[in-house]
């Protein structure tokens, strides 16, 4: 069996030169033999080791170091001898160059990570790496609670009622029960910190879990019994041989050895890594699957050499070294040259946190805990907070403000007698419920209610809020950024049409490809033979021929040039299995066609033909597609013919200066485009068999080089088979829209929301989505920017964009980035007014940094939609992030604030549930804060008239329960009220528009409040005053009374529409303060308050404060009514 190592193309990755091999004097044992790397498998590769200084990271003592320094040889010497040895084709074993290594592994640098471990390794050397333990874990029993203090506490409203709470420490300004002060704070912080504590607690048990998870590893064995020991994940360490059974996490990083398919290959889930949903193929070292069973690894004098860990979860570098052959007895032969040297790619390395998903695999673990590529692409990404939040922080610091101004006022007004900067610091105390500590409380569960609301909406199902401080932001969104493809498009591919030149078939006229390619492979024939025709027919149908081979040749590239392996299913039928839709497009219509991938393995590939008859290849070399490459190639053998082919297919931008002169291809490609089609190009060389070995060499050489290996790789490719291919035909793929893409974009349009589509994809076909989703308004002007290389040529198409903003732009990332580096200021100054803006070819990290752009010039709020892991970055870049669970995995979802199962739920999401949390937040928040002030101007007038004396008006149970039973629940219910319903927000987005503008909660509507507070407090205060009788309690209990129904009242006049509970909660709210009246006879006269004389009293007051305030309602509503309210 012919083992095919899996290359890729124009694939860079951190490369490293020169071998350290590790020599482990610390173990003494006669089965351990000290590890040398030959990396000298190539005259070239020995170069590299010669003449560069930055040596691989050994891990030795300084003992061991000086006992071997006295050992030294001619360390220059023994490297040439190793160059002689390997041209000649022998194989000595030379300590002088394990000898050498050692003294320059004394010059490593210490961020050097990179290692060789040989099979076996000593407990010192496994002690050097990390342990392989999992911790998600925010604290520790020592930093959780400055942490979390921490946290609270650089909040503003925090640390000013952490400063009140211990100012009634000090007695001079001690005021009513200390427990007034310090119950709110505590209970606020008691939440805070058991629900950290909570998740903290669940992050630290799901550790413990994985942690746990035992895992058999292979451990020499005397007698015959059984050579596993089961170990939990936390003590495995670089160096073992881990043993996974189907369906089990890979525990760390390691180097595949075998698995139990005979053709050493496996598949893994990477869902967990990098959000794909796709199986991935992995495969085993060649020398290691050869071995007749896993114990042998056991006895194997070889070793790993590993890179130092890096992020790139689809670059690994490293070499499988055999030493010394592994022989049971005198006589035995060893049956490989020795030592031989394999590269290692990323296809040989199976990540932690990856699953096995069909039988079995041993693996040697290089990577351990924090070093493994899983825990090196976990970003903690920073918290986001809310606009609504930022500018409530802001209008506390203006109630600062306000509060100290009043108590200087107040000392002032007394003429600074006596410590007046005492008596300042205690009207700062009294008024310290300006500030109201509950407002914090009050929106956080008013959040939590807009999450559950989101989360439970039938229309909008599987919808989840995974950041619930977000909601309000829904409701300002003005610019919107989305990816195209799975986001727009379903990611659903489907092959519409064929061209070859001189033929094109379209989706209708596929029949005809059948007919053709039955021809082909002789179904038709024996009925061509038996026909005697004319001359002239009999020339039609050799025309008829030369088609029929050319469909035959461009349906079987299409069948073999892929990476897509047929999995037959428990019920018998075949689905197929690939990493891009595309690929599963173009074999499923090969299949339509006639011609059905049956077989295949990492060495074999079987067709069937229409006729029934089986078409067998073997597979030669793989070049899988990279997002830097753009194509695919692949080498087979006819196993019939023995005509071996060199077949590829990829994007026109890179296939055009591959294949043949041609004068229809990029004509037709652009056609194509237009149609909304992806687009690839097909093409092939017929190799002779010289021509192949020249490759296989050449190829070979450069795959074991240590420096510049990718590069290496892709040139000798380049070299010997990447030119003057035959052009066989141009395939379109659809893909097809999500549903409702056009009413959604449309509706958002309408709401004011400015809507940026940011692709990889290329222009043509970015350009025919946009119109195809109507993201393009009809005869609107499409401006193309593309290909921009001078300073004068941004210039000019910015001017050019200048006067005609009405247009749309469709920019490629080259001219994007050319535009960002030369007018970043000018640029998005100019294209944030255009009413939509396609950008093409967009790296995910150029999505990221528009959205960053488009949120520090214009300082509006911006939200990034997407499906794919390259969508990520974007998403966590902007205010709000909304990710589609889609064909491409979770990892979108997972990495975003909102989480849909499709483009079109958007509408409601922010239409309807955006704005009403918005408007909610803001009427709730306002309310809160002229509680507060209401209370507090009470205080004040009380203190004016009373000789200015810093003497409490209400104290203890009166105080607590006006912040919470007397006025929560009414309060609280503003979070239910709304002014339009559901249907008329999505009928009139424009009512959206109007939110954007951020007018619900101002400076203007916050002066407003100030206003009503300072003439409803006044009003109540000097009333009670002049209506009281002799005694002071009674005072209290008309002017507390008069409050709390005010109150009341001031709930109902603010709400739009009633709901069921808001009635509740006002008849409930009013009963609970009649019942408590009877309990606290300390402020509450019974008799005066049963009586007549209390009632109207009462009555007056509140008509006082309430009617001028519903009087003003009316005239408004019938002057200036809202825009809602037009609608009704």
């Amino acid at each position: 069996m012919s083992d095919i190592p899996l290359h890729s193309l124009g694939r860079t990755g951190n490369t490293r030169a020169g071998y350290a091999p590790l020599n482990d004097a610390q173990d003494n044992s006669t089965d351990m033999h000290t590890g040398v790397l030959r990396a000298a498998a190539t005259r070239s590769a020995t170069v590299n080791l010669k003449g560069k200084g930055k040596q691989r990271e050994r891990y030795i003592d300084a003992d061991d170091f000086d006992e071997e320094a006295t050992l030294l040889g001619n360390g220059e010497r023994a490297l040439e001898d190793v160059e002689e040895g390997n041209a000649g084709g022998q194989s000595k074993r030379l300590p002088a160059l394990s000898r050498r290594s050692s003294t320059l592994s004394r010059t490593r640098t210490p961020k050097e990570k990179s290692r060789t471990i040989p099979f076996r390794p000593g407990e010192k050397l496994q002690s050097k790496f990390p342990p392989n333990v999992v911790r998600n874990q925010k604290y520790n029993i020592f930093t959780f609670f400055p942490i979390v203090i921490y946290e609270q506490f650089k909040f503003f409203f925090n640390l000013y009622f952490l400063l009140v709470a211990l100012s009634q420490f000090v007695p001079a300004l001690k005021i009513g029960f200390i427990v007034t002060y310090v119950a709110p704070l505590a209970f606020v912080l008691c939440v805070t910190m058991g629900k950290e504590a909570y998740d903290d607690y669940k992050r630290n048990l799901r550790d413990r879990e994985a942690n746990s998870q035992k895992y058999l590893i292979l451990v020499p064995s005397s007698d015959s019994g059984p050579h596993t020991r089961s170990v939990p994940s936390s003590s495995l360490k670089v160096g073992d041989l881990v043993l996974l059974e189907k369906n089990q996490r890979v525990p760390a990083d390691m180097v595949l050895l075998r698995t139990s398919d005979a053709s050493g290959t496996c598949f893994i889930r990477t869902d967990q890594l990098d959000g794909e949903t796709d199986w991935k193929l992995r495969v085993a070292v060649p020398a290691a699957q050869k071995l007749h069973d896993d114990e042998e690894l056991l006895d194997l004098d070889a070793e790993v050499y590993a890179d130092a860990p890096i992020k790139d979860i689809h670059t690994f570098i490293g070499t499988f070294a055999i030493n010394s052959p592994r022989t049971r007895s005198v006589d035995d032969v060893p049956m490989v040259q020795v030592p031989t040297v394999e590269p290692l790619s990323a296809e040989n390395v199976l990540w932690s946190n990856t699953v096995l998903a069909a039988g079995s695999a041993v693996g040697f673990i290089v990577y351990t805990g924090s070093e493994t590529r899983a825990v090196m692409n976990t970003s903690h990404p920073e918290t986001k907070v809310g606009l609504l939040d930022l500018e409530i922080n802001r209008l506390a610091k203006i109630l600062c403000a306000v509060t100290f101004a009043l108590s200087l006022v107040l000392v002032a007004l007394n003429g600074f007698r006596g410590l007046w900067y005492i008596y300042v610091l205690r009207f700062l105390i009294l008024f310290s419920s300006i500030i109201p500590i509950s407002l914090r409380v009050n929106l956080d569960m008013g959040k939590t209610v807009y999450a559950q609301q989101i989360m439970n909406d039938s229309e909008i199902p599987n919808t989840i809020v995974r950041t619930s401080t977000l909601p309000e932001e829904l409701g300002r969104i003005e610019y919107l950024l989305s990816d195209k493809t799975g986001t727009l498009t379903q990611n659903e591919m489907e092959m519409r049409k064929l061209h070859m030149g001189t033929m094109s078939y379209g989706y209708d006229s596929m029949d005809e490809v059948v007919h053709q390619l039955a021809s082909a492979f002789g179904a038709d024939q024996a009925h061509a033979r038996s026909s005697s025709l004319a001359t002239g027919a009999q020339l039609a149908m050799r025309g008829r021929r030369d088609m029929s081979s050319r469909v035959r040749d461009v349906v079987l590239s299409l069948a073999l040039c892929h990476n897509v392996t047929p999995v037959t299913n428990d019920d018998g039928s075949l689905t197929y299995q690939a990493s891009s839709p595309d690929e599963v497009a173009i074999v499923k219509w090969t299949e339509s066609v006639g011609l059905t991938l049956v077989y295949r393995d990492r060495t074999r590939m079987e067709l069937q033909t229409p006729t029934g008859a089986r078409l067998t290849y073997d597979i030669l070399d793989i070049f899988p597609f990279t997002s830097e490459s753009k194509r695919m190639g692949i080498v087979v053998r006819d196993t019939h013919s023995g005509e071996v082919l060199f077949m590829q297919k990829g994007a026109d931008v890179v296939m055009a200066r591959i294949v043949q002169r041609n004068d229809w291809l990029e004509e037709e490609t652009g056609n194509m485009a237009r149609e909304g089609l992806r687009t690839l190009v097909v093409a092939r060389k017929r190799l002779t068999s010289q021509q192949y070995a020249a490759f296989k060499t050449a190829h070979h050489a450069a795959s074991i080089r240590l420096d510049g290996r990718s590069e290496a790789m892709t040139f000798v490719v380049a070299e010997h088979l990447e030119h003057d291919l035959e052009l066989l035909g141009l395939t379109g793929v659809e893909d097809k829209l999500q549903d409702d893409v056009k009413g959604t974009l449309e509706l958002l349009r309408n709401g004011g929301i400015k809507i940026w589509m940011l692709t990889g994809d290329k222009i043509e076909t970015a350009r025919c989505i946009a119109i195809s989703t109507k993201l393009v308004a009809r005869n609107q002007y499409i401006h193309e920017v593309a290909k921009l290389k001078t300073s004068d040529q941004v210039r000019d198409e910015l001017e050019f964009l200048q006067s005609k903003l009405d247009c749309c732009l469709v920019i490629d990332g080259e001219s994007l980035q050319l535009c960002l580096n030369l007018y970043k200021n000018e640029f998005i100054e100019i294209s944030t007014k255009l009413s939509a803006v396609v950008a093409c070819r967009c790296s995910p990290t150029q999505k990221a940094d528009v959205a960053r752009l488009i949120r520090h010039h214009t300082k509006k709020r911006v939200c990034c939609i997407g499906d794919g892991g390259n969508d990520v970055s974007m998403i966590q870049a902007a205010d709000v992030g909304v990710g589609i669970v889609g064909k491409e995995g979770k990892q979108a979802s997972l990495a975003a604030d909102f989480s849909v199962t499709q483009f079109s739920y958007l509408t409601k999401l922010l239409m309807w549930h955006g704005r009403n949390s918005y408007r909610r937040s803001a009427k709730l928040a306002q309310f809160v804060i002229h509680r507060g002030l209401i209370i507090s101007i009470m205080q004040a007038v009380f203190s004016a008239i009373f000789y200015f004396a810093p003497i409490a008006l209400y104290q203890g149970w009166l105080l607590v329960g006006y912040a919470t039973i007397y006025t929560m629940a009414p309060v609280f219910s503003l979070v239910l009220d709304r002014d339009v319903n559901e249907d008329l927000a999505l009928i009139y987005p424009e009512l959206y528009k109007e939110l954007t503008k951020g007018r619900a909660l101002s400076y203007k509507t916050f002066f407003q409040w100030l206003m009503i507070s300072v003439y409803q407090g006044a009003a109540i205060m000097i009333m009670s005053l002049l209506l009281f009788e002799t005694e002071f309690l009674n005072i209290v209990s008309i002017s507390f009374t008069a409050l709390v129904i005010n109150e009341l009242i001031m709930v109902a006049l603010e709400i739009t529409t009633w709901h069921i509970y808001m009635v509740i909660s006002e008849v409930l709210t009013l009963f609970f303060y009649v019942i408590s009246i009877a309990f606290l006879p300390e402020y509450f006269d019974l008799d005066f308050v049963v009586s007549t004389r209390f009632a109207w009293k009462v009555a007056v007051i509140v008509a006082v404060s309430a009617l001028p305030l519903y009087i003003i309602k009316v005239i408004r509503s019938r002057v200036a009514p809202a825009a809602s309210s037009k609608l009704l």
